[in-house]
């Protein structure tokens, strides 16, 4: 294994950024610049615009914060999730706090909480209802309440780490038109059926018998918000299901999937009796999100 970069004696903001990015890069992340100038930032407590501006003036890092670095540079090196690290997830305009026990948002999932957005502003109601089924960190629901500040948003979760992630971003973000439930899927909110506007969902998806290509997310985010049984599409079933009870008619399914799973999820919604069904590509032009209408 490489040796952890010596940041023992005193060393520029430069050096030591050298030092890091280089151990990362070793361990196989790709952004290694990156990640070593956030690690730096989460440190001094600044940021990544203030560290680059100190390694420019020729900073030099004190003993305390050179050893911290350097702890937090070999913890990442085994691949941990930098957002585990710091302790934060920048999603839109919000950043969460995320760790152990709470899948951490990702940026195609803005993708689905746009939709979701736009979904909800076109309701002519003057308070429409939203609902975010299995919420996780509260990213999707967060996000359409702050952006959607005259809708109402209930977003729900059944695991009870991630639940408490969510309770502590909730109580953060102080959106007065959100809350977070703890709630099984098939029986959460029944005293809302026949009145949700939109319903967002980013449920488990991968197939029990893949094996995810990122190490941080193999090792790290919680079996249970990544794999939805042999075909990945348990969840998705229940989500159909769920949603359906819930929404009125004219109402909009919005789900996050795999890139391969677009054609299978349209099937599933139609033969639920969704109409509309439609698959939309991410910024990568990979299926993304399939929307359907509740008729």
């Amino acid at each position: 294994m490489p040796a952890a970069p010596d940041l023992s004696a005193p060393v520029t903001v430069r050096a030591a950024l050298a030092l890091a990015s280089g151990r990362l890069a070793r361990a196989g992340i790709l952004d290694a610049e990156v990640d070593a100038q956030l690690l730096l930032a989460h440190v001094l407590r600044v940021g990544r615009g203030e560290v680059q501006a100190a390694a420019i003036r020729g900073d030099v890092l004190g003993e305390a914060e050179s050893a911290e670095l350097a702890h937090l540079v070999e913890r990442r090196a085994t691949r941990e999730p930098l957002q585990h690290l710091t302790g934060r997830a920048p999603f839109r305009h919000l950043e969460l706090r995320v760790g152990p026990g709470v899948f951490v948002p990702r940026p195609e999932t803005e993708m689905l909480a746009q939709i979701a957005i736009d979904a909800l502003m076109a309701v002519a109601a003057p308070a429409p209802v939203a609902v975010d089924l299995g919420t996780g960190s509260g990213a999707v629901g967060l996000s359409i309440a702050t952006e959607v500040p005259h809708a109402r948003v209930i977003a729900v979760e059944n695991a009870v780490d991630a639940f408490i992630w969510a309770k502590e971003n909730f109580a953060e973000v102080a959106a007065d038109n959100a809350r977070v439930v703890f709630d099984d899927l098939d029986t959460a909110l029944t005293h809302l059926d026949g009145t949700v506007s939109v319903v967002a969902s980013n449920p488990p998806y991968v197939p029990n018998a893949a094996i995810p290509r990122d190490p941080e997310v193999r090792w790290f985010d919680p079996p249970s918000a990544l794999y939805g049984g042999s075909d990945g599409l348990d969840v998705v079933r229940r989500v159909s299901s769920t949603a359906w009870r819930l929404a009125h008619r004219g109402g909009v399914l919005a789900i996050e999937h795999g890139e391969l799973q677009g054609a299978d999820i349209r099937g599933l919604l139609t033969a639920d009796g969704w109409r509309a069904v439609a698959t939309h590509q991410d910024l990568t032009m990979r299926d993304r999100v399939t929307t359907a209408v509740r008729p």
